[in-house]
């Protein structure tokens, strides 16, 4: 997949099969209209392209509201694509100047004259241009004036639950990680360099990585122990991760830290991904180190219970 991060890096297409969106968390629903695009283009004898935009939209319409965190870092979200099978991949800066365009303006200035569109793809309830006037009618007005087809997937459901970015965040701030895991077709992720932090774990039985995420925009599920994978160098393993400020030391940061199981290798500096499949516990304060110390036991035979049943259910 080749991938722009200016609308200008992109050399206009003869047959472009385009889709448009923030595309955040490339769940259920996005897939569909992402097979579809990649399986239309084969078809049709052209190139997938998807029209993405950072930072979110919303960030810069309302910017005095930064809490919105995302699903995906925009490095995740390309390898999802990449992995989906589409060609290109443009990352439009969404700017004030961009957001200003009106529905026609965009269709004409973007969507034909620069990536030359032939067939779009959007799902049921895509909106665009300034104030996000664009709809439907405007696309099919203009489908006519510029040749182009456009093609509407349905709103997708799961459990008669429609999904969305929205629910998913939700979800994920709640702690529960294996609903999210089923609206989003696979397991959320956390991605980041190993750091060094006070060793605390190690003085209990539990040594832990330090999980630092360089994107701030990056969503972190609720406070907590989890059962992870975590996939590095070395290979893929079995873990409990924690994320919370570690109040039984009076900790004053919120941490992220996994122990691996099976693992005693020095990691700093590596980059690892840890994959979240379940919710064990939330966060609480103990007494001291050895009721934590306790706790943690028993949350590490949780864990293996955990994922003793998921290989038998495989």
């Amino acid at each position: 997949m080749k991938i722009y991060n200016q609308l200008s890096e992109f050399k206009k297409l003869d047959h472009a099969v385009v889709t448009i969106g923030t595309f955040d968390g490339v769940h259920y629903g996005h897939q569909k209209i992402i097979r579809r695009l990649c399986e239309l283009a084969r078809a049709t004898g052209g190139e997938s392209v998807i029209l993405t935009f950072f930072p979110h939209p919303r960030l810069i319409i309302d910017p005095e509201n930064q809490d919105l965190k995302m699903i995906n870092t925009i490095k995740e979200k390309a390898q999802i694509l990449a992995d989906l099978g589409v060609d290109h991949l443009i990352i439009t800066p969404f700017t004030r100047d961009f957001s200003n365009l009106n529905p026609e303006e965009y269709i004409q200035n973007v969507l034909v004259e620069t990536i030359g569109t032939k067939h779009l793809i959007v799902g049921y309830d895509h909106r665009f241009g300034k104030d996000r006037k664009g709809g439907m009618p405007e696309l099919e007005v203009c489908a006519k004036k510029f040749d182009y087809n456009i093609e509407v997937i349905d709103e997708q459901d799961i459990n008669d639950v429609a999904v969305s970015s929205t629910k998913i965040r939700q979800a994920l701030l709640t702690g529960d990680v294996a609903l999210a895991a089923k609206y989003l077709g696979y397991h959320f992720s956390l991605q980041g360099r190993v750091i060094k932090g006070d060793k605390i774990g190690r003085t209990i039985g539990f040594p832990t990585a330090n999980l630092f995420v360089e994107e701030s925009y990056k969503l972190i599920p609720s406070d907590g122990i989890y059962a992870v994978t975590v996939d590095m160098e070395e290979g893929s393993y079995k873990g409990m991760a924690y994320i919370g400020q570690r109040p039984t030391i009076n900790g004053m940061t919120r941490n992220i830290e996994v122990n691996i199981f099976d693992f005693n290798k020095e990691i700093y500096g590596q980059d690892i991904k840890m994959s979240f499949l379940e919710f064990l516990r939330h966060d609480v304060k103990f007494t001291g180190l050895e009721a934590l110390k306790e706790q943690l036991k028993q949350d590490k035979e949780n864990t293996l219970n955990f994922f003793k049943k998921l290989s038998q259910n495989a």
